[in-house]
This record gives structure tokens, C-alpha cells and sequence, in this order.
């Protein structure tokens, strides 16, 4: 083992350091986890209901295509990249509401 990385392997042993949480972070935490677990939501119906359901879903058009057709070829990317916006957006307020943002802002 290298020097650096024994060092850091002998600094794991025995020493516990704790952080207590206070009713602030628990509150940012629990918005966060909340925010984070309705986007996999969208995720998860975008990515896997739609694939599933694609024969049932047939019959609706979007834009004159087949919506599991549309899904499957540029719609998913498309609710993705609104996704990812959509939380870099709502983290960065968050982010400022509590105090814990990064940069000069």
C-alpha cells in the first residue's frame, strides 16, 4: 500500500467523527430527498410505463407520431434534459433559501 493511502486507511480505524444535524438541515435534507424522489417518479414513468404500455398507448399521437414512437425517439431525451434543469433550478434556490450556496452569488 502507498504512503498517502495508509495514512488514510489508519485514519478510518477507531476514530468516528460525528455531525449533528440540526432541524435546519434535517428540513433542507428532507426537501431535497422529496424533490429528488418525485423527479425519479417522472424518471421512472417516462423511461419504463411508457415502454410497457407502448401497444396500449398506440393510438395516441404526438406531433403525428406514435407516442411510444415519439417516447422512445426523441420525447424521453427531451423530459431528461427538462429534468435535470428543473432540478438545477429548484437546488439552487433551495440552496439560497438555506444558506449553503456555492460561488459568489
Amino acid at each position: 500500500m502507498s504512503k498517502p493511502l495508509l495514512q488514510w486507511a489508519n485514519g478510518l480505524s477507531g476514530v468516528k467523527k460525528t455531525m449533528q444535524l440540526t432541524e435546519q438541515h434535517k428540513h433542507y435534507w428532507r426537501r431535497n430527498l422529496r424533490l429528488t424522489g418525485s423527479l425519479l417518479a417522472i424518471w421512472f414513468g417516462v423511461t419504463f410505463v411508457v415502454g410497457w404500455f407502448a401497444r396500449d398507448l398506440q393510438h395516441i399521437t404526438f406531433l403525428g407520431f406514435p407516442l411510444p414512437f415519439y417516447m422512445a425517439a426523441q420525447g424521453a431525451l427531451l423530459v431528461y434534459v427538462g429534468l435535470v434543469g428543473y432540478y438545477a433550478y429548484c437546488m439552487g434556490k433551495l440552496d439560497i433559501e438555506y444558506g449553503v450556496q456555492e460561488g459568489d452569488q
